[in-house]
C-alpha cells in the first residue's frame, strides 16, 4: 500500500517553531556565484546556499513532507530563460518521513540564456524555500548578480555541474515501461526500470510535469536488473484522470549520481 502522510506535521511545525526562534540569518546565507560565458553564448552561473550545521533544503520534487523551491527570475535583465541544473540529492528519512534535498550546502548551477548575447545580464532571482533541522521554516532570498563575460571558471560550479543527474542513455538504461490503472482518487502507477543496481539503498522519484498533482511516496523493490516502484497520483478533482505520459521524470537515486529518465511509456 502506498503510503499517504499528510502535510499536518510539516504545517505543525512551520506553525509552532519556538517563540526564541533562530531566525533565517541565523541558519541560511545565499548568493550568485558569476561564473562563465559559454560556447554557445549563454552564461553558465549558481545559486550558492550555505546553511548551518545540521540544516537542509529541498530539491525540486522533495517528497511529502519537503518544501520545493519556487524561482521567480521576472526582475532580471536581458535574460530570455533560465536553466536550472540540479545536482545529484540525498534521500533524508526521519520521524518515518521521506524527504529528498541537500544538506548544509547547496551550488546550484544555472544556465542563462540572454535575450542579447552582445550584452551584460543582469540576474535578479526570488527564490522561497525551506530549510529544515529539527524544526522546519519557511526562506526567502533575494539576489542578483551582473553577468559579464567571459567570466572565469568556477571549481565550485564545475563540482555540482558533474553530479547532475546521468540521462538513461549514460546510465546503460535498458528500457523503462509504465502500468497506468485508475483508484478512487487518482492513478496508480507501476513503473517496471531495467537498470543495473545503483547502490544498497535505491530510492524512485517520480515527477507528472503538473504540479496541482500530488505524488506518493514510491514503494520500490529491485529482482535482479529490474526496479519495480509503485506510487499514487491525485490530482485536485480527487478522481482518475488523462496522464500524459511524455511528461513523467523518472529519478533513481542511489549511490553516486542519480539517473534522470524523461518519460514513462506503456508497456
Amino acid at each position: 500500500m502506498i503510503k499517504r502522510t499528510s502535510l499536518l506535521a510539516l504545517l505543525f511545525a512551520l506553525t509552532f517553531a519556538p517563540a526564541h526562534a533562530t531566525t533565517q540569518d541565523d541558519v541560511l546565507s545565499a548568493g550568485i556565484l558569476p561564473g562563465w560565458e559559454m560556447p554557445n553564448g549563454h552564461h553558465m552561473a549558481a545559486l550558492q546556499l550555505n546553511l548551518a550545521p545540521g540544516w537542509k533544503t529541498y530539491w525540486r520534487a522533495p517528497g511529502d513532507a519537503g518544501i520545493p523551491p519556487i524561482f521567480d527570475w521576472s526582475g532580471s535583465q536581458n535574460v530570455k530563460s533560465v536553466q536550472i541544473h540540479w545536482p545529484s540529492p540525498t534521500v533524508f528519512h526521519n520521524n518515518g518521513m521521506q524527504t529528498i534535498g541537500y544538506h548544509e550546502a547547496l551550488t546550484l548551477p544555472v544556465e542563462v540564456t540572454p535575450i542579447d548575447p552582445g550584452k551584460p545580464i543582469e540576474l535578479r532571482a526570488k527564490i522561497d524555500l525551506g530549510v529544515c533541522d529539527e524544526i522546519c521554516m519557511p526562506a526567502n532570498v533575494t539576489l542578483s548578480a551582473k553577468l559579464i563575460g567571459p567570466g572565469v571558471g568556477d571549481d565550485a560550479i564545475r563540482t555540482a555541474l558533474k553530479s547532475v543527474p546521468l540521462t538513461a542513455q549514460q546510465a546503460g538504461l535498458k528500457a523503462i515501461s509504465c502500468k497506468v490503472e485508475p483508484i478512487d482518487d487518482g492513478l496508480r502507477l507501476t513503473a517496471s526500470i531495467a537498470l543495473a543496481p545503483r547502490g544498497k539503498n535505491e530510492t524512485v522519484a517520480f515527477e507528472t510535469g503538473d504540479a496541482s498533482v500530488w505524488v506518493g511516496e514510491a514503494q520500490t523493490n529491485r529482482k535482479g536488473n529490474t526496479l519495480t516502484s509503485v506510487t499514487d497520483l491525485v490530482a485536485n478533482n480527487g478522481a482518475p484522470f488523462a496522464l500524459d505520459r511524455s511528461c513523467v521524470t523518472v529519478t533513481v537515486l542511489g549511490e553516486g549520481r542519480a539517473v534522470e529518465i524523461a518519460g514513462c511509456p506503456a508497456p
